[in-house]
């Protein structure tokens, strides 16, 4: 995912990235421990992404207070 593709998307659509990237961080984990892991560096990736749509999140929230305040 890079960064263009999630600053483009709306704060409910980042809202439902967030949420799909934790489900699949949680599925990543459970076959870790199953042992049914394919690409371990997919974990990797996937916290990454969370951390790229929190980053934005966090800079419109800040944008939003500048503007308002």
């Amino acid at each position: 995912m890079k960064v263009k593709e999630v600053r483009d998307c709306s704060d409910v659509e980042l809202e439902a990235r967030i949420r799909s990237l934790k489900e699949e961080l949680f599925n990543l984990r459970f076959q870790l421990a199953t042992r049914q892991l394919d690409n371990p560096m997919r974990i990797h990736e996937v916290k990454k992404d969370i951390a790229r749509v929190k980053t934005i999140q966090r800079e419109r929230e800040i944008r939003r207070q500048e503007v308002g305040g």
